[in-house]
């Protein structure tokens, strides 16, 4: 039950630093996650509409590889 538990954090950890790094570092990537292919944008003059479709895309794919790497183990 604790080892679990421990893995839980760990995971947890390796996660929160992830992002962080990713927010610090964000900015000098060559791509921005929000402007990339396929992430529609309508901006009238009473409606702004945005539908991030590609990058939902691109985490769903980061998302996927991850745990089933998590899962193997």
């Amino acid at each position: 039950m604790i080892a679990q538990f421990g893995k839980i954090l760990m995971i947890v950890g390796g996660s929160l630093v992830f992002v962080g790094l990713f927010l610090t570092f964000g900015a000098r990537l060559p791509f921005q996650l929000g402007r990339l292919p396929l992430d529609f944008h309508i901006h009238r003059d009473t409606l702004d509409f945005y539908f991030p479709l590609g990058t939902s895309i691109v985490i769903s794919i980061v998302l996927t590889l991850v745990f089933s790497l998590l899962k193997r183990r």
